[in-house]
């Protein structure tokens, strides 16, 4: 069962990440500069953030591992065309398919553990799948540049290893986990929530990252405001939906909202970083595939042995500081970032940094992650995460949307070393001033809970439940 889980959700993450390091080999390959890539990217993580609630409340509805091996199905279909893209738009259509997919699978994974493991093995086997997890997260951007060094079209590898993984995480599912739902949940899904956050969704994204690129444009300026319509319509759905996807009565705290709101300038400034990192270093600094993969391996490192401890740390002396610390420490990482240039070496200009950038996310993470749970009524635990999981996702996709154009980045600079170097360090700069106004916001908006059996933090098994390198922390439904 811990391999199913692990193995799928790691096919998600993979395709989260692995994919920035083919980046450069697929604009070579395909063409369609960097408005292209930026749809590459996010075209996935569109139709994650948009479905994902919705993934969640079918599986509770109508089987979890139902839900989560059809979602593994739904994601393998979709690698194959991602691999066998003769164009850069079929490959963004094929991504949108594979986020889809990811929706269905990704809640299902940790509510499987929740459901089948007695309460007593619980924290064991969640602490089993983070670290496994962690694991993989360490290794796959590895894989992924050693399979887009093989030829410039080894990038197509990236998406076809999803195969034997996927046919692994299949026959075990079907021999060795047993089908659960929740038989409280009542009511029909809301699928016209989850139509509405994702079309509006897409619409507002397709305007940040085409407006800036090719023009404002009458259609882009009316695909933009048709989504920002549909958010508001989503949100006024969600006020009259007798069991929603998004419960809008947890924002009336103050300590939940203000943990999403610190998540988002958070993972914000971690995805519009780590966007453009490998572009940088493998078009301007020079770096292979496998070099520029491996970028991210000492935030990764940092995290496995530091996020326990930090989140036994908060639980002593409560989340303010370590939220408040973590991401100075994380802005401060991205602001040396701004020294990558041509002519870098991995061990002076990446290594420092990213060890840095996983110190400062170790500290943030646990803690993090406690505080949107220990908002929330128990019975509403796993729907409070899932929209945490959430909001990092969209504050991704929008600075994956936003930041190059904010750094003035057009898509000339792709074919220019030079315009790129420049535009890069000042994507950085901006990315390292959201951080850190995360960890200013957190300073001021977050609480420490006051002592007592009542306000006890989440087991730290818990609290570190995926990489924020590959995916945001997930909690069972």
């Amino acid at each position: 069962m811990l391999a199913a889980t692990v193995l799928g959700s790691g096919l998600a993450q993979l395709d989260g990440t692995v994919v920035n390091v083919a980046l450069p080999r697929i604009g070579e390959d395909l063409g369609g500069g960097l408005t292209a890539l930026q749809w590459t990217l996010n075209a996935y993580t569109l139709t994650l953030s948009g479905l994902l609630l919705l993934g969640g409340s079918l599986g509770d509805r109508m089987g979890r591992r139902r839900i989560f091996v059809l979602g593994v199905i739904w994601f393998t279909v979709a690698s194959v065309g991602c691999a066998f893209a003769p164009s850069t738009g079929l490959l963004i259509a094929m991504r949108a398919l594979q986020g889809a997919g990811a929706a269905l699978l990704t809640p299902g994974s940790l509510a499987i553990l929740q459901a089948s493991f007695r309460p007593d093995d619980r924290s064991t086997a969640v602490g089993a799948w983070s670290g496994l997890g962690g694991v993989a997260t360490a290794i796959g951007p590895i894989v992924g540049g050693l399979l887009v060094g093989v030829a410039p079209w080894g990038w197509r590898l990236v998406f076809l290893i999803n195969l034997p993984i996927a046919a692994a995480v299949i026959v075990l599912s079907r021999r060795y986990i047993p089908e659960s739902r929740d038989e409280q949940a009542t009511g029909r899904v809301d699928v016209p929530g989850a139509l509405l956050a994702s079309f509006g969704l897409g619409g507002l994204v397709f305007g940040l990252t085409e407006g800036p690129a090719g023009g404002w444009t009458p259609p882009v300026v009316a695909i933009t405001a048709a989504g920002a319509l549909l958010l508001g319509l989503f949100l006024l759905v969600e006020s009259r939906t007798a069991e929603p996807l998004l419960p809008l009565g947890l924002f009336a705290d103050r300590q939940f909202s203000a943990a999403n709101l610190v998540t988002f300038a958070v993972y914000a400034a971690l995805a519009g970083a780590l966007f453009l990192l490998p572009v940088q270093l493998q078009l301007v600094a020079g770096f292979s595939p496998v070099q520029a993969g491996a970028a991210t391996l000492p935030i990764t490192v940092m995290m496995l042995l530091l996020s326990a401890r930090m989140g036994r740390l908060s639980a002593r002396i409560g989340p303010r500081l370590p939220m408040t610390v973590g991401p100075l420490v994380a802005a401060t990482a991205m602001f040396w970032l701004s020294f990558v240039d041509a002519g870098a070496t991995f061990l002076g200009a990446v290594v420092g940094p990213m060890l840095l950038f996983g110190l400062g996310l170790s500290f943030t993470v646990a803690p993090l992650t406690s505080t949107v749970l220990a908002a929330a009524p128990d019975h509403q635990a796993g729907v409070a995460s899932a929209i945490n999981n959430d909001v990092a996702r969209v504050a991704g996709l929008l600075a994956v949307a936003v930041l190059p154009a904010l750094a003035g980045l057009s898509p000339a600079a792709y074919a220019d070393p030079a315009l790129m170097s420049g535009g890069f360090h000042r994507a950085v700069l901006i990315a390292g001033a959201v951080c850190a106004a995360g960890g200013l916001l957190a300073l001021v908006t977050i609480r420490n809970p006051v002592a007592g059996p009542e306000h006890e933090h989440a087991d730290p098994a818990l609290e570190c439940a995926a990489c924020p390198v590959l995916a945001p922390h997930i909690k069972p439904r």
